[in-house]
């Protein structure tokens, strides 16, 4: 019979994860830019260059990568010092901090906001908390992209072998979020197979509705 997996204690274990494992991660780190055609959907109608806003940004490649490279303004923050060293490294054109995304203030708003593969690891709790903190930093107008879950609730994932935290909220929760901020179109795509089953939630022009 198979236990319940001690979420708290893996979540609490997380950040170090992604300290030992950063190395790993960004040699194991797919760079085929499976995520092409989602980028070119969160930035179409926008201006180029435009201040988008990376968090969970990891060691910086492909996708803050490909953001520079396309001449867009990019800011990258990451809880993991060690992935924002990297970061640095990888994408000289890119600014990039330490933060986490449950509580931060970098002081002026962006075109758009792009959190893939990182605002997951937040628990339900948490991305209620942190998504007006977020969409605080995105300028009216402004796009969303986000992979999240299928539904509330919490899983588990893999790191370079060792366990990570997924949390999710319903997809009707997020709906009601997103409209409530008066986004003109949102889409949620589960399951999606061009970027692996992923599931994806992109919402464009914030306040616009």
């Amino acid at each position: 019979m198979s236990s319940t997996p001690d979420f708290a204690t893996i979540k609490a274990g997380m950040a170090d994860v992604y300290e030992r494992q950063a190395e790993a991660w960004d040699i194991g780190r797919d760079t085929t830019l499976r995520e092409r055609d989602w980028l070119s959907r969160w930035l179409e109608g926008l201006p180029t260059p435009s201040a988008l806003l990376d968090l969970g940004c990891g060691s910086g490649r492909p996708l803050a990568a490909y953001l520079t490279n396309l001449g867009h303004g990019l800011t990258g923050v990451d809880a993991s010092a060690a992935m924002i060293d990297r970061a640095q490294s990888n994408v000289p054109r890119g600014a990039f901090q330490v933060a986490d995304m449950r509580q931060f203030d970098l002081g002026h708003t962006f075109d758009a906001i792009l959190s893939w593969d990182a605002f997951f690891h937040l628990s339900p709790g948490e991305q209620r908390a942190a998504l007006p903190v977020i969409l605080n930093h995105l300028k009216p107008g402004g796009h969303l992209l986000l992979t999240v879950g299928d539904d509330e609730g919490e899983v588990t994932g893999i790191v370079a072998g060792e366990p990570v935290y997924h949390g999710s909220l319903s997809p009707a929760e997020y709906l009601n979020i997103l409209q409530a901020e008066g986004f003109a179109d949102i889409t949620y795509t589960p399951n999606d197979p061009s970027v692996l089953g992923r599931y994806v939630l992109l919402a464009r022009g914030k306040g616009t509705a």
